[in-house]
């Protein structure tokens, strides 16, 4: 994500009908097969899922309910006090997702420390390599809100619209995410998906996946090997297409005055990341002006940008946001205690490119000093508040005090760390080490202890690594 207020510088299926007869894979991941209908405010869904077990053996299934943050009464709310105001433009809205059945199950029940989580009895032990099918029943409503899951003035935000299989613990247990509101509270491995969607007369969309066919107001997509799956909804959409090395690079926007330029840089920032890291994995790439309070969100071959920014600001969060391709989408990362690890590197990558197209107006040494007074300021309001601020990194989502802090220490900081390293080994061995950790962890979840290995391939930087993680560094 990127937070607009701190930016440093200010479908036919493969077996017919869809999704209960889609073909079953053979490569080691879960199968999504949603079939959904939108109307007036809400999606009414079916999502069946091949659950492929690549842990210890279990007898129940988790999933996490994101959409269940929106609800009235909530604990854990979506966003945060800071942009409370900007999000909910028509006042206090409230959604949230009911599950209305549950096929191929023993028994279920909603629980989590926020009823954010479903949980699935099977009716046998599901084996390590096994694969077992649930399909579940749901109706999501949604809030009036200009965030990930939510109705916008113009446009209708599918971000984390289905229950999302819980990703496995080193003990075999699940990992039950809560919807903390500073940075992106979401832990998905890489999956794939079928997806057919209803829509309204007049409405368009932009999706994740690929679009496969069409039958009338009917949309099919697929998707394969990513972590999540979003959709964007539209009555007023305008597309413009560029190419990207072969890749095609959508915008869809209600209405942008400087459209072109946003897609220009959007398909220069695929193509330059794509040479200096890796091949980008998905056969398209769409960005889409939306409603969203906090600047821009990622998801794979999707990222929103939100239609409050404009000019630089819009290109910048866009670059940002297409970085997050490989350090969120390709890459994983545990976004929930090391947000440094995509947020940081998204942001230097971001710094990279701009270094490297001088005609937007950015250069590396002003990029660098922004993101060091910005820190340096939020070092001493909260010396000042609080008699000491608290720098380490590798911290839990609900233990930063605010969007504030969140951003210095995951981007800002972040972004200072990847410059002092590039900076300790020199040009060659940052961008091999970058190379490396991409072709190492591609469609992994990579430990923050995977990416420094990488480094110290080619030198000993472990001392820059503790001195920054650990809030040793003076900046």
């Amino acid at each position: 994500m990127k937070r607009s207020f701190c930016l440093i510088i200010a479908a036919a299926v493969c077996c017919g009908a869809m999704p209960a007869t889609a073909c079953r894979n053979d490569d080691g991941r879960t199968d999504y097969r949603i079939s959904a209908q939108y109307s007036n405010g809400t999606l009414t869904a079916e999502c069946e899922v091949d659950y492929y077990n690549a842990s210890a053996p279990t007898g129940t299934l988790e999933f996490n309910i994101y959409p269940n943050a929106y609800r009235s009464g909530a604990q854990f709310r979506p966003v945060s006090d800071e942009l409370r105001s900007r999000a909910y433009y028509a006042g206090t809205s409230y959604g949230g997702m009911e599950i209305t059945a549950v096929d191929g199950a023993k028994e279920w029940k909603i629980c989590g420390s926020d009823e954010n989580i479903l949980q699935v009895t099977l009716p046998d032990t599901l084996e390590t390599g096994g694969r077992a099918t649930v399909t579940l029943s749901y109706e999501l409503t949604l809030a009036k809100v200009n965030h990930r899951t939510g109705i916008t003035q113009r446009t209708v935000n599918l971000g984390n619209f289905y229950p999302t299989v819980c990703t496995r613990t080193e003990d075999g247990g699940f990992l039950q995410c809560e919807y903390y509101s500073d940075g992106d509270p979401f832990a998905s491995d890489c999956a794939d998906y079928t997806v057919e969607l209803t829509l309204p007369a007049g409405f368009g969309a932009a999706a994740s996946g690929m679009q496969t066919g069409a039958d009338g107001n009917t949309l099919f997509y697929e998707l394969e090997n990513a972590r999540d799956f979003c959709i964007v909804l539209s009555d007023g959409f305008e597309k413009l297409t560029a190419d990207a090395g072969g890749t095609p690079v959508n915008y869809y926007h209600c209405d942008d005055a400087h459209a072109e330029e946003v897609l220009d840089a959007a398909a220069q920032a695929l193509a330059y990341f794509e040479d200096k890291f890796g091949e980008y994995e998905y056969p398209q790439l769409n960005i889409v002006q939306t409603g969203f309070a906090a600047g821009g969100m990622e998801y794979p071959a999707l990222a929103m940008i939100s239609d409050e920014l404009s000019g630089d600001d819009a290109i910048y969060a866009t670059v940002h946001e297409v970085a997050h391709q490989w350090w969120y989408a390709m890459v994983g990362s545990d976004q929930l205690n090391c947000a440094w690890q995509d947020e940081g590197l998204a942001e230097y990558s971001t710094l990279c490119f701009f270094e490297e197209h001088p005609q937007y107006g950015y250069t590396r040494a002003g990029i660098v000093h922004s993101a060091t007074e910005a820190y340096r300021a939020f070092y001493s309001v909260y010396g000042q508040l609080f008699g000491d601020a608290d720098t380490t990194m590798n911290r839990h989502l609900k233990d930063f005090l605010s969007d504030y802090e969140y951003v210095n220490i995951a981007y800002n900081k972040g972004l200072l760390l990847f410059e002092t390293l590039r900076s300790s080994v020199g040009d060659d061995k940052f961008f091999g080490a970058l190379k490396s950790y991409f072709e190492d962890m591609r469609g992994k979840t990579a430990t923050a202890d995977a990416l420094q290995k990488c480094f110290e391939k080619h030198g000993d930087l472990s001392g820059v690594f503790e001195s920054f993680i650990e809030g040793k560094v003076i900046i």
